[in-house]
């Protein structure tokens, strides 16, 4: 095994006979090299891209979020709630009632998200840092005022001068007297503060509204449609979530950050691995570059096969040397561009190298990146067993020359 690789070794580094084997092995160092660096990139930036959005949603949806299993909304005296706000990891909770609404702005309607949450809101979920204009606040003196999507503010050509309000209107419960309308639907209005930014499906539904305002406008006194817990960045979310559902038994749902994003998150992570599998069908191409090197140096070394069957050596320590030949091409290629890939990873990271346009106005002024030990890791295998059944191909052909 040692002198099998020994030879190998030599052979990568050594002068062929023909200059053109020497470019045919330079081209399969550099395509396999390629291949990976290209892996390593795309798969950090889908990293870079996940991690952003679930920073900015983390803005958004708290850690945990009970919700009644049947029905749309339930009352802090029908569970043991107290004992949940109590529990060990457990920072803060937040009230919240949401439901739909009809907007209407100077004539321009909008069918939205209704969201009403307590004043403080703001430093519970962290909304006020994507904030695109304006100010959060939801209430000054007895005014009612509302934090809109910044997709809901484009749909309305809302403005934030608190001249015109925002009226929000909502079927009223248990109204049969169909000749009168004016009197079958609760109206309220509330002047706009301010906007966020967060992803486009909550951008373009949502807004946010004072808590009484919303149980006045929903005729929900008393109750509300979910709770939000906020959990200790050092405590575990799956065991504060198991001892929550475990307290409030099976009529209310509790879900962390992925459940209530379930196929979001499943559409990011399928496309990350879906544009895995393409480079690596587009390495296996690469790879008959590399199946063509060893087929040529095997030709070209056909004296020096003879001159090793002459001192004795048999066809399984012949067929290693070439296979070794094939695999220190793939293990060259795949660290070297393993090098490459994080080497541009790092720089995009530290100076930005691709730029986003707008001049500062997105959220990110460069595109997200973010190197992950697993995506290296599964580069690095997936170019090496590709490396192997190239080399295996041209090799396993050598038991049929020597005769």
């Amino acid at each position: 095994m040692k002198l099998a690789f020994y030879i190998a070794r030599r052979y990568l580094v050594s002068r062929k006979s023909a200059n053109i084997v020497n470019l045919i092995s330079a081209i399969s160092v550099v395509g396999v090299a390629i291949g990976t660096m290209a892996l390593v990139v795309v798969l950090s930036a889908f990293n870079g891209i996940d991690a952003f959005i679930e920073g900015m949603l983390s803005n958004f949806d708290p850690d945990l979020k009970i919700t009644v299993a049947q029905g749309k909304s339930f009352s802090l005296d029908d569970a043991d709630f107290e004992s949940v706000k109590q529990l060990d990891g457990v920072v803060s909770y937040a009230e919240v009632v949401e439901e739909n609404a009809l907007l209407s702005y100077e004539g321009r309607l909008k069918y939205a998200v209704v969201k009403g949450v307590a004043t403080d809101y703001a430093s519970f979920s962290g909304l006020d840092s994507v904030m695109i204009d304006g100010e959060f606040f939801l209430k000054k003196g007895s005014q009612n005022y509302t934090v809109i999507g910044e997709g809901v503010r484009y749909e309305l050509s809302v403005g934030l001068s608190f001249v015109s309000p925002i009226y929000v209107n909502v079927p009223r419960r248990d109204f049969k007297n169909r000749m009168n309308l004016d009197q079958s639907l609760n109206r309220g209005h509330v002047f706009p503060a301010g906007s966020f930014s967060v992803e486009q499906e909550i951008d373009s539904k949502y807004i946010l509204v004072p808590l009484d305002f919303a149980r006045a406008l929903f005729e929900m006194e008393g109750r509300l449609t979910s709770l939000e817990l906020k959990i200790d960045e050092q405590a575990e979310v799956s065991q504060v979530k198991a001892r929550v559902q475990q307290l409030l038994g099976g009529q209310f749902v509790v879900q962390d950050r992925y459940e209530q994003h379930e196929f979001l998150y499943r559409v990011m992570r399928s496309e990350k691995w879906s544009s895995f599998l393409i480079l690596s069908f587009i390495l296996v191409i690469a790879s008959f570059n590399l199946l063509g090197s060893l087929t040529m140096i095997i030709i070209d070394k056909k004296d020096d096969i003879q001159i090793l069957r002459s001192l004795g050596a048999n066809k399984k320590l012949i067929r290693q040397i070439f296979l070794f030949q094939g695999w220190l091409v793939s293990f060259s290629g795949a660290i070297g561009g393993l090098v490459l890939g994080v080497a541009l990873v790092w720089a995009q990271t530290r100076f930005e190298l691709l730029k986003l346009p707008g001049d500062g106005s997105f959220a990110l002024s460069a595109y997200p990146v973010e190197l992950q030990f697993i995506d290296v890791s599964a580069t690095f295998l997936i170019v090496l067993l590709i490396g192997f059944f190239a080399a295996w191909y041209p090799v396993r052909s050598i038991a049929s020359d020597l005769t």
